[in-house]
């Protein structure tokens, strides 16, 4: 079976996906220029036709419409053919992949599930190398002091948090407007 790739409109834009026998090769976020997202998928997978998506990679597009349109779906079970991917980043995308919708993580959290805890920077960048941003949620990883860090989709930390406010994450012990009770009216001054 050779590699295909499809494009399809979301809440936050045109996304695409890339797929081959073993399962997704890899997604794409909106881009701002049009076609833009069109021409990245076509150099990082040059040998993909373009075409109607087979069943199961149909299903993961209504289901990452929905993530993004605010759903909870964790995307844990989409099938990613990691062949190309080397032995810590599959390791780091694993746990990765196991922080829910609306939760996050920081580099150093992860690097400690898998095993090096003084690897913090090295999670950084199997996370920036991450071919499935959304489904491997990178986004969901932030710095130790709950700041984006990075984000090397387009729009950089603008679109992490984006995705982050979509998913109602908290990034921080600060209450946020979904903590607030606007039930109870504030006592009234003297």
């Amino acid at each position: 079976m050779e590699q295909g790739f499809t494009l399809f409109e979301t809440p936050i834009g045109l996304c695409g996906l890339a797929w081959g026998e073993q399962g997704l090769v890899g997604v794409q976020l909106p881009e701002a220029a049009p076609g833009a997202a069109w021409a990245r998928l076509r150099r990082r997978y040059p040998d993909a036709i373009e075409g109607p998506p087979p069943p199961a990679v149909q299903r993961a597009i209504e289901r990452i419409r929905d993530l993004l349109a605010g759903g909870r779906d964790d995307l844990a079970d989409v099938v990613l053919d990691l062949d190309a991917v080397a032995p810590f980043n599959r390791r780091v995308y694993e746990v990765a992949r196991a922080i829910p919708p609306g939760e996050t993580s920081t580099y150093g959290q992860i690097a400690k599930a898998v095993g090096d805890p003084g690897a913090a920077r090295a999670v950084g960048r199997a996370m920036g190398d991450n071919p499935w941003p959304i489904i491997v949620p990178c986004h969901r990883v932030l710095g130790a002091d709950g700041k984006a860090g990075g984000f090397s989709a387009d729009g950089g930390v603008e679109t992490k948090a984006k995705l982050l406010t979509i998913e109602r994450a908290r990034t921080s012990a600060a209450p946020t407007l979904f903590d607030l009770d606007f039930s109870v009216a504030p006592p009234r001054g003297r």
